[in-house]
């Protein structure tokens, strides 16, 4: 082999929200294994001091991806830096947290057109150009809400769920055309989306003892999944949801 599995070196990736939590560090990442990467978040300032760490294998697009009509343009601009990208990661997200009889249209809409369709039709606009390359990764972030129900999480639940069922039918869909489409499914995380949950002790306690690890994940446990379902290490896997919870579902 030319590569290791792992060696992203000449690939493009693009990751959405990595002005923070996930993102940033899915985006680092992909930067550490030989990518260049451009960044897509909404918050400019935060964009320019995570390209400031990475350095001339880092660009950035500031942009709410949450805009459907404006996704065409969006893989315009994500393909001015280096070319269109081979490695397409959707970690930008919003839990509203509301509980069911709270919830409102707005929040509704404003979860949905983030966690769930901003995915779709970004992925639809990247996939002719992985097509015609004949490779292409697509990584979507699931949550234990795919499968489980929270309080307060009606919304975010529904769109991680569907998360699960698209990244089975975009498998469906594309794989035969080289692109592989799979989803990493977080357990409890300390980011900026999960802030309500560590600044309770007794509750991320708890959290930890439902693992059978015995504690919480670190940034860096998403590390190897990420890589693995970005690299040719993945060749013959598409269509999967991927739990790195730390063994919570299996309790």
């Amino acid at each position: 082999m030319s590569r290791g599995f792992f060696d992203l070196t000449g690939r493009v990736a693009c990751v959405t929200g990595a002005s923070s939590g996930l993102g940033r560090r899915a985006a680092t990442v992909l930067a550490g294994a030989g990518a260049r990467v451009v960044g897509v978040a909404r918050r400019a300032d935060a964009l320019e001091e995570w390209r400031g760490t990475v350095g001339d294998k880092a660009a950035i697009v500031t942009h709410d991806v949450a805009d459907r009509d404006s996704l065409p343009d969006l893989a315009a601009e994500i393909a001015k830096p280096f070319g269109s990208p081979d490695i397409l990661v959707h970690a930008a997200g919003i839990n509203t947290r509301e509980a069911a009889d709270d919830v409102t249209p707005g929040g509704w809409d404003m979860t949905l057109d983030l966690n769930l369709s901003a995915p779709f039709f970004l992925s639809q606009a990247l996939v002719p150009a992985m097509k015609e390359k004949g490779w292409g990764r697509i990584v979507h972030f699931a949550s234990l809400q795919t499968t489980r129900a929270f309080p307060g999480g009606i919304a975010y639940g529904a769109t991680k769920a569907g998360i699960g069922q698209l990244t089975r039918a975009m498998a469906e869909a594309w794989s035969g055309d080289g692109i592989n489409v799979n989803a990493i499914g977080p357990g409890f995380f300390r980011t900026e989306l999960t802030a309500a949950v560590f600044n309770d002790p007794e509750r991320a306690a708890r959290n930890a003892a439902q693992t059978c690890i015995g504690r919480n994940g670190e940034l860096e446990d998403l590390d190897g999944p990420l890589l693995f379902f970005c690299s040719d290490a993945s060749a013959y896997v598409t269509g999967q949801v991927l739990m790195v919870d730390g063994g919570f579902t299996a309790k």
